[in-house]
Protein backbone atom coordinates (compact mmCIF):
# COMPACT_ATOMS: atom_id res chain seq x y z
CA UNK A 1 0.00 0.00 0.00
CA UNK A 2 1.28 3.42 -0.83
CA UNK A 3 1.21 5.84 1.66
CA UNK A 4 1.40 9.37 -0.31
CA UNK A 5 -1.83 7.92 -2.43
CA UNK A 6 -3.80 7.99 0.89
CA UNK A 7 -2.43 11.53 1.72
CA UNK A 8 -3.23 12.25 -1.52
CA UNK A 9 -6.89 11.37 -1.10
CA UNK A 10 -7.29 12.29 2.28
CA UNK A 11 -6.26 16.06 0.61
CA UNK A 12 -8.49 15.69 -2.08
CA UNK A 13 -11.43 14.57 0.49
CA UNK A 14 -11.35 17.67 2.43
CA UNK A 15 -10.68 20.13 -0.41
CA UNK A 16 -13.63 21.28 -1.54
CA UNK A 17 -14.86 22.25 2.39
CA UNK A 18 -11.97 24.36 2.17
CA UNK A 19 -12.38 26.03 -0.81
CA UNK A 20 -15.77 27.15 0.34
CA UNK A 21 -14.53 28.10 4.38
CA UNK A 22 -12.55 30.60 2.68
CA UNK A 23 -15.01 31.89 -0.04
CA UNK A 24 -17.34 32.28 2.97
CA UNK A 25 -15.12 34.97 4.32
CA UNK A 26 -16.33 37.46 1.66
CA UNK A 27 -15.54 38.13 -2.24
CA UNK A 28 -12.11 36.48 -3.06
CA UNK A 29 -9.98 36.39 -6.01
CA UNK A 30 -9.30 32.49 -7.64
CA UNK A 31 -5.55 33.69 -7.17
CA UNK A 32 -5.94 34.34 -3.88
CA UNK A 33 -7.87 31.05 -2.75
CA UNK A 34 -4.63 29.66 -3.81
CA UNK A 35 -2.47 31.32 -2.20
CA UNK A 36 -4.68 31.08 1.08
CA UNK A 37 -4.79 27.13 0.47
CA UNK A 38 -1.05 26.78 0.33
CA UNK A 39 -0.22 29.16 2.95
CA UNK A 40 -2.36 26.03 5.09
CA UNK A 41 -0.41 23.81 3.18
CA UNK A 42 -2.82 22.53 0.93
CA UNK A 43 -0.69 22.63 -2.01
CA UNK A 44 -2.90 23.11 -5.11
CA UNK A 45 -2.37 24.30 -8.35
CA UNK A 46 -4.33 26.65 -10.99
CA UNK A 47 -5.76 23.41 -12.96
CA UNK A 48 -7.29 21.61 -9.50
CA UNK A 49 -8.77 24.68 -8.53
CA UNK A 50 -10.46 25.83 -11.58
CA UNK A 51 -12.44 22.92 -12.47
CA UNK A 52 -13.65 22.50 -8.73
CA UNK A 53 -14.75 26.22 -9.11
CA UNK A 54 -16.49 25.54 -11.99
CA UNK A 55 -17.89 22.46 -10.68
CA UNK A 56 -19.12 24.38 -7.42
CA UNK A 57 -20.79 27.31 -9.29
CA UNK A 58 -22.88 24.51 -11.58
CA UNK A 59 -23.91 23.11 -8.29
CA UNK A 60 -25.91 26.63 -7.44
CA UNK A 61 -22.94 26.63 -4.16
CA UNK A 62 -21.17 29.59 -5.65
CA UNK A 63 -21.72 32.93 -7.61
CA UNK A 64 -19.15 35.34 -8.99
CA UNK A 65 -19.02 39.35 -10.32
CA UNK A 66 -16.46 40.88 -12.36
CA UNK A 67 -14.54 43.94 -10.91
CA UNK A 68 -12.56 46.39 -12.77
CA UNK A 69 -8.65 45.75 -12.34
CA UNK A 70 -5.94 48.38 -11.27
CA UNK A 71 -3.37 45.70 -13.85
CA UNK A 72 -5.01 44.26 -16.69
CA UNK A 73 -8.21 42.74 -17.50
CA UNK A 74 -11.65 42.96 -15.21
CA UNK A 75 -11.54 39.73 -12.27
CA UNK A 76 -13.50 36.90 -11.34
CA UNK A 77 -14.76 37.15 -7.62
CA UNK A 78 -16.46 34.37 -5.96
CA UNK A 79 -19.21 34.08 -3.37
CA UNK A 80 -21.19 31.53 -1.39
CA UNK A 81 -24.78 31.48 -2.30
CA UNK A 82 -27.36 31.18 0.23
CA UNK A 83 -27.19 27.15 -1.04
CA UNK A 84 -23.71 27.41 -0.38
CA UNK A 85 -23.38 28.64 2.90
CA UNK A 86 -26.38 25.77 3.98
CA UNK A 87 -24.28 23.12 2.49
CA UNK A 88 -21.05 24.05 3.87
CA UNK A 89 -23.10 24.51 7.41
CA UNK A 90 -23.58 20.52 6.86
CA UNK A 91 -19.96 20.35 5.90
CA UNK A 92 -19.25 22.19 8.95
CA UNK A 93 -21.25 19.83 11.13
CA UNK A 94 -20.16 16.36 9.20
CA UNK A 95 -16.33 17.32 10.16
CA UNK A 96 -16.57 18.59 13.74
CA UNK A 97 -18.30 14.57 14.16
CA UNK A 98 -15.62 13.32 11.97
CA UNK A 99 -13.08 14.99 13.56
CA UNK A 100 -14.71 13.79 17.03
CA UNK A 101 -14.36 10.46 15.98
CA UNK A 102 -10.82 10.38 14.14
CA UNK A 103 -9.70 11.90 17.49
CA UNK A 104 -11.48 9.17 20.08
CA UNK A 105 -10.24 6.65 17.79
CA UNK A 106 -6.48 7.86 18.03
CA UNK A 107 -5.93 8.57 20.75
CA UNK A 108 -6.90 5.41 22.60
Amino acid sequence: MNVENTISQMRKGILEYCILAVINRGEIYASDILTELKEAHLIVVEGTLYPLLTRLKNAGLLAYTWKESQQGPPRKYFLLTDEGRNFLKELDETWKDLNYSVNKTTQK
